[in-house]
């Protein structure tokens, strides 16, 4: 028997938790409430969400529940009324919240829309093995995927586009700054990302991979961000990602110049490879413009020990290739251009 917000039904053919023994599967089709649902929830239970518009916000603690929609038809959007709730209280439409001693874990999120909140689409923080996948984060007014505090994350096959700031956004915290944080082998991979301010960013973290997304048309592709903390920033791999045309203009901010044409920019961070890249038609005067940017952090930290190389780097401006850092020990080398800064970096 599987239980729905407390009732016994039966499930719809091909429900996968229905096979696994001593777990449960509470259905919820329009009208109903997620929360009620992922409230009933126990470990290893899952939350299946019909198609349909739901004007809540959820909130997960629970370890190892799965949260599941039908695909881009099962959507959440605000509240119509007064926020209830406290993740609807902050502007965000899913959280997985624990904190750092008391990690949430085996989380998954998967194959549903975020849309039009006023914050972020899905934020975490505190969280072991959170799996978010086959997610539709648009429209939203900061971030499309937000997370902070969390280690060996999967974020992987979603699209985030039209988002206030990052389609996908991790960090060590979302507010203030603190050392770099270790994530356990995080991986954002396979998403499309596209229309944002930014596509992904990575924020003062370690051990991290960011590996085969599409990113097109933000105003800057992929930035991974240190600065002079201790451990810093870095230890970790951009690899085979499609970085094209990010060419819209977001204004500067009290951190950064304005952004437009930015493509893979490392600012601060050290010991990262970008590698099997294909970065090309991103163009602008920004500082910060150009296909792969080497570029100082907002308080002067240098980028160190990078490795740049085998990448597919052509018609983007002003450089493809560009060290605007002066940090020690970077190292250009195999990749296809035609225009560096300094010369000689093709």
């Amino acid at each position: 028997m599987f239980g729905v917000l407390g009732a016994a039904v039966s499930l719809p053919v091909g429900v996968p938790a229905a096979s696994v023994p001593g777990t449960s599967v509470h259905l919820v089709h329009p009208g109903q409430s997620i929360q009620a649902a992922v409230d009933a929830a126990a470990p290893g239970d899952t939350v299946l969400v019909s198609a349909g518009h739901y004007h809540e916000s959820v909130l997960l603690r629970t370890d190892g529940v799965t949260l599941r929609g039908a695909g881009p038809l099962t959507v959440l959007s605000p509240p119509d009324g007064a926020a209830d709730g406290a993740c609807a209280a902050l502007g965000d439409g899913i959280c997985v919240f624990g904190t750092p001693g008391h990690p949430v874990a085996d989380v998954s999120i998967e194959s549903l829309t975020v849309s039009g909140f006023r914050v972020d689409g899905l934020s975490a923080s505190g969280t072991d093995g959170l799996t978010v996948r086959s997610v539709q984060a648009q429209d939203n007014g900061q971030q499309g995927i937000s997370e902070e505090k969390s280690s060996r994350s999967r974020v992987v096959g979603n699209t985030a586009h039209g988002n206030g700031q990052a389609g996908v956004f991790l960090a060590n915290v979302v507010d203030g700054k603190g050392e770099g944080i270790d994530t356990g082998g995080t991986r954002v991979a396979g998403n499309r990302l596209y229309g944002n301010r930014f596509g992904v960013v990575v924020r003062r973290l370690r051990d991290l991979d960011v590996t085969q997304n599409t990113v097109t048309g933000n105003c800057g592709g992929v930035f991974v961000v240190g600065d002079d903390t201790r451990p810093r920033a870095g230890d970790l791999t951009v690899r085979d990602n499609l970085v094209n045309a990010n060419n819209s203009y977001c204004p500067a901010t009290d951190r950064l110049p304005y952004i437009q044409g930015s493509g893979i920019v490392l600012t601060g961070v050290e010991q990262t490879l970008v590698t099997g890249n294909e970065v090309d038609g991103n163009a602008g005067a920004s500082p910060l413009s150009g296909g792969i940017v080497l570029f100082r952090s907002y308080v002067g930290g240098p980028s160190t020990d990078n490795t740049v190389r085998d990448n597919l780097v052509l018609d983007n401006r002003s450089a493809d290739l560009a060290d605007r850092d002066g940090g020690a020990r970077n190292v250009f080398v195999a990749n296809l251009c035609r225009v560096s800064e300094p010369s000689g970096r093709c």
